[in-house]
């Protein structure tokens, strides 16, 4: 199976809003946030974050499955703030958080999940030379199972 190219169409509404055409995914709206924009959509810090979280859940599961393993409701939130690096405000770390629909006890080989499922992640892994992306893993009771 080959990688499908990324090909995204976006297209200036007014000021600082534009929208994107993922083809036969749909379309949606991004605005800067304000003062620049008007905030009347997310904006492109808040898609790279969602797409490192949205990346890192995606191959947990793949390695979990891998496995013959079910994730459960698998959910994840991510975070950062961009600091000022040369005077430019930059994306410096994410803090992504993977929450397990299940307790660690009923998922099999999890150590082994643990220890390659980041690997799998095209997004967290093309970023990292730029953004230190931590990740945290907790299964369905609330307990930390990588660190």
């Amino acid at each position: 199976m080959a990688n499908p190219a990324i090909d995204i169409k976006l297209q200036l509404i007014e000021n600082y809003k534009f929208e994107i055409d993922f083809g036969e995914f749909g379309q949606m709206v991004t605005d800067e946030h304000e003062p620049v924009g008007h905030g009347e959509g997310p904006g492109p810090s808040q898609l790279l974050a969602t797409a490192v979280a949205n990346c890192l859940a995606a191959s947990l599961m793949f390695a979990i499955r891998k496995f013959k393993g079910d994730p459960g409701q698998v959910w994840a939130r991510v975070s950062g703030d961009p600091e000022r690096v040369d005077g430019r405000l930059r994306i410096t770390n994410l803090a992504v958080e993977l929450h397990l629909g299940q307790p660690a006890a009923s998922i099999d080989k999890l150590e082994r999940v643990l220890e390659q499922f980041e690997d799998f992640c095209v997004v967290t892994q093309s970023v990292r030379s730029g953004i230190d992306v931590a990740v945290t893993v907790l299964d369905s009771d609330g307990q930390v199972l990588n660190t």
